[in-house]
């Protein structure tokens, strides 16, 4: 069990606005709520990169491009492309949906050749910087079994991205507590977990972490902070153990 203050839980905040109609006033809008708050990061599609990027310089902000969003539904090379341009364009983390269709059919390979090549475009982008480029690894557990969680976890072991992550908030269902123990439970210590999806309230969100999350994507970050603020001045505290 850890101390969080409540800075320390705002940290675990992706800020997330990833509607296809998103304009540029929303993005702004995001990345000033985002600057209030002290979120880590905003995630937002990848063609916001560079307004996004631009709008929070100067900032401990992150911008987050989303990759082969929601679907993942595209080839290695498009991803591997998609990556390379989210950052040049300023993306500073990258989150990608896996190929569902190879984990079905347990094309495992395929998914380990994935993971490794855009995992390594944000190595290689890190080089020379003072922090590196996270990798996330969306799952969309909501579509998968748990064998299938389980083996992409492993996967993920042997690559080493800097997370796996629950879902992407557009599929069927988002995080649940079990998913995070499960996925934490076959990672290993070198990766970390994202929660996201349906996380909407102070509740969700500290058993997301209890659970062993180290990040939490929503749009809801807001009031789930407002709200675990209002509970540390009523209880006069300024850090609670998890």
């Amino acid at each position: 069990m850890s101390r969080w203050t409540l800075d320390d839980l705002a940290r675990l905040v992706d800020h997330t606005n990833l509607h296809a109609d998103a304009t540029e006033a929303d993005m702004a809008k995001l990345c000033d709520e985002a600057k209030a708050y002290h979120f880590k990061m905003v995630a937002i599609n990848q063609v916001q990169s560079k307004f996004c990027s631009e709008y929070l310089a100067g900032t401990d902000i992150h911008t987050g491009a989303a990759i082969a969003f929601p679907l993942g539904q595209t080839s290695i090379a498009a991803k591997v492309n998609e990556t390379k341009d989210a950052i040049a364009n300023g993306a500073n983390e990258i989150d990608y949906v896996v190929n569902l269709t190879q984990v079905k059919a347990g094309n495992w390979d395929y998914i380990k050749n994935e993971m490794t090549q855009i995992v390594e475009v944000c190595r290689e982008a890190s080089k020379g910087r003072d922090e590196e480029i996270p990798s996330k690894v969306i799952f969309e557990n909501c579509l998968l079994t748990d064998d299938e969680k389980v083996k992409l976890a492993e996967i993920a072991r042997e690559v080493e991205p800097t997370f796996i992550k629950t879902s992407t908030g557009f599929s069927t269902g988002g995080a649940t507590v079990e998913d995070v123990k499960l996925m934490k439970a076959h990672c290993g210590d070198k990766v970390q977990v994202k929660a996201a999806g349906g996380i909407r309230d102070a509740d969700t969100f500290l058993d997301m972490v209890r659970a062993g999350a180290t990040r939490i994507g929503c749009s809801a970050g807001m009031p789930i902070i407002d709200e675990l603020k209002r509970r540390f001045e009523e209880q006069g505290i300024d850090s609670i153990e998890l």
